[in-house]
């Protein structure tokens, strides 16, 4: 049998593993980290393609995911559908439009807008719950023969020396194991609340101004912060404070129960690392999904299992 490694056990990462499994690959997940100790662990997880390039790839891969997405709901445990309202400057910068549904996407009208929101879209997007989703996925991988191994991959070479096939789902830990320059952090602050009587909404369009409410079953997720090259994984009160008095400048009234607050650095890259690599051609690498990994794992995973089994088969 084929058979293939993968480094990380982030969503890129079961991904990844699960559709190489559907293609008749013998996969093995190496990881640092438990999943829940992983930066997919944290996220709202809401689809949108959220700082993430370059465009006309990600929304690809963000289309299937959806389709993949809306297939699960209801039948994968912290999946669904939930309407969406996503803040916006110019229609003409929002293509990830083109790659849903039609009919799936409108305009919002005035009065559901919040306070001070000058224009936004509606759709049913997925969810997907971190807590629940990844345990179902992490326990469909080892029922299909997968082995998991706990331990750090030092560099490359180490990496290269492991399997037949090598996929890097590392994340922001691929910034040392390849050297890459071009990627670093994107720090997030979200506190995660008691689920709050407001329809989910996003306002990305202040650079480090980051607003939003993700309700999920149990609670809300009230985000957040964007702030680039920032290495702080500690709390930090004053993102606390600022994100309550963007929610209340939306003319949200309500105070939120705090339940916890959580940290965590996306990886962020001039455009998303997928690709083999030049120097160890059995290493392939998908990784510098920025704020976007749940939006466009599926995506990339069906396309790198195209990859791999058409390799397999030369």
């Amino acid at each position: 049998m084929k058979s293939v490694t993968v480094i990380g056990s982030g969503i890129i990462g079961l991904s990844s593993a699960i559709t190489l499994q559907e293609k008749g690959f013998q996969v093995r997940i190496i990881s640092k980290e438990k999943i829940n100790k992983t930066l997919s662990s944290k996220v709202g997880a809401v689809w949108f393609p959220y700082s993430i390039e370059p465009k006309e790839k990600t929304d690809h891969w963000a289309g299937v995911s959806y389709e993949f997405y809306q297939n699960e709901a209801g039948s994968s445990p912290g999946i669904s559908m939930i309407p969406f309202l996503n803040a916006y400057k110019d229609l003409k910068e929002e293509e990830w439009v083109q790659h849903l549904p039609l009919g799936t996407v409108r305009e919002a009208s005035d009065s559901e807008l919040p306070q001070g929101m000058k224009k936004g879209l509606i759709a049913d997007v997925p969810l997907a719950e971190p807590p629940l989703y990844l345990p179902f996925l992490f326990e469909m991988f080892l029922n299909a023969g997968g082995i998991f191994e706990l331990r750090n991959v030092e560099n490359l070479a180490e990496m290269a020396a492991l399997d037949t096939w090598v996929v890097n789902c590392t994340g922001l830990g691929a910034k040392i194991l390849c050297q890459d320059e071009e990627l670093h952090p994107m720090r997030g602050q979200i506190l995660r609340a008691e689920k709050l009587a407001i329809p989910s909404f996003a306002d990305p369009t202040k650079k480090g101004a980051l607003s939003y409410i993700i309700n999920r079953s149990g609670d809300s997720v009230i985000g957040g912060t964007d702030y680039e090259d920032d290495w702080n994984e500690s709390i930090d009160p004053k993102d606390t404070d600022l994100i309550l008095s963007r929610l209340k400048a939306f003319g949200i009234k309500t105070e939120p129960e705090i339940l916890e607050i959580i940290v965590g650095l996306r990886p962020k890259r001039s455009s998303v690392r997928f690709e083999f690599d030049p120097d160890y051609p059995n290493i392939f690498h998908n990784y510098g999904h920025g704020g976007a990994g749940f939006t466009v794992a599926w995506g990339c995973a069906l396309e790198l299992a195209d990859i791999l089994s058409k390799k397999g088969t030369n």
